[in-house]
């Protein structure tokens, strides 16, 4: 599974995040592409240890059973839930949401296993760091996917 701290990985999702416009479709979902750019970012900030959203009650029963999930190779689906604190639902503008999203992402990388979080994931709980990492590509995968790129 491709993850954040592959240099070829993370190049990848940079370019892919440049070919974003603030006109970029959805191609399904509700967030305008600003939103998901916020929304991506609020995930980040968990995976640095900015944010530290509490677990989930059924998150705690089932999501060790849901983990690889998280982690393997098969993208997410269309509209696969999130937490509730992750939902944007404010206008947003695109530049500033880019460039925090682009910084997470550097904090993220740059840092190396070694900086990301110690809190459990809010529905997946303890993760390694190659986890947080394979996960967080693939999430980022998912919303760039939801728009074209």
């Amino acid at each position: 599974m491709k993850n954040l701290f592959q240099p070829e990985a993370l190049e990848e999702i940079k370019q892919r995040m440049q070919k974003l416009q603030p006109n970029s479709a959805r191609l399904w979902g509700k967030m305008e592409v600003a939103q998901m750019l916020a929304h991506c970012s609020a995930a980040m900030e968990v995976a640095v240890g900015e944010k530290h959203p509490p677990r989930m009650f059924i998150g705690r029963i089932i999501g060790p059973f849901l983990r690889s999930r998280f982690t393997n190779e098969k993208p997410f689906g269309k509209n696969t839930p999130t937490d509730k604190s992750f939902l944007v639902i404010d206008q947003r503008n695109f530049e500033k949401e880019k460039a925090k999203l682009l910084e997470l992402i550097d904090k993220f990388s740059k840092g190396g296993p070694e900086k990301v979080t110690l809190y459990p994931h809010s529905f997946f709980g303890k993760l390694s760091p190659v986890e947080w990492s394979a996960g967080m590509y693939k999430h980022l995968d998912h919303h760039f996917r939801q728009f074209g790129v």
